[in-house]
């Protein structure tokens, strides 16, 4: 499970058995975890964070859009 990103608190990565699944990034900081498919950003589920916050990895996703979608793709290929 490569982490691709982090900040602050929050930790972006890919599970290497998602790859039958379409671009997304799962968020993890402390026992808190959400996953975002990327196109379009759209939240999948969550088990932890509050509204806040899922508003600030929303935004964190929607800023890094383009770098999340290029490790994807280096990962899992096309």
């Amino acid at each position: 499970m490569p982490t691709v990103l982090r900040i602050g608190p929050y930790r972006f990565l890919f599970y290497s058995s998602d790859y039958d699944e379409p671009k997304h990034i799962h968020i993890k900081a402390g026992n808190s975890e959400a996953k975002f498919w990327l196109e379009p950003i759209t939240l999948s589920w969550n088990r932890g964070f509050n509204n806040k916050q899922l508003n600030e990895i929303e935004k964190y996703v929607e800023d890094n859009l383009s770098f999340l979608l290029r490790k994807w793709t280096e990962f899992f290929g096309e």
